[in-house]
C-alpha cells in the first residue's frame, strides 16, 4: 500500500502521516489503537517497546 492509501484507510492527511513516520509528530493514544488493528500489531511492537 502507499502512504497515501494508509493515511486515507487512518483518516488523516498523508502530511500527517509522514509526520508519525519521520518522528516530528507524535500520534493520539486513539490513532495508534487504529495503526495497531491496521497493521495487525500490538502497541508494544508499534511503539519499538517488544519486536
Amino acid at each position: 500500500m502507499t502512504l497515501k492509501q494508509v493515511a486515507e484507510h487512518l483518516e488523516i492527511s498523508l502530511s500527517a502521516y509522514a509526520s508519525y513516520e519521520h518522528g516530528t509528530r507524535e500520534p493520539s493514544i486513539t490513532l495508534i489503537k487504529k495503526m495497531c488493528q491496521f497493521y495487525e500489531v500490538s502497541a508494544d511492537y508499534l511503539l519499538g517497546l517488544e519486536e
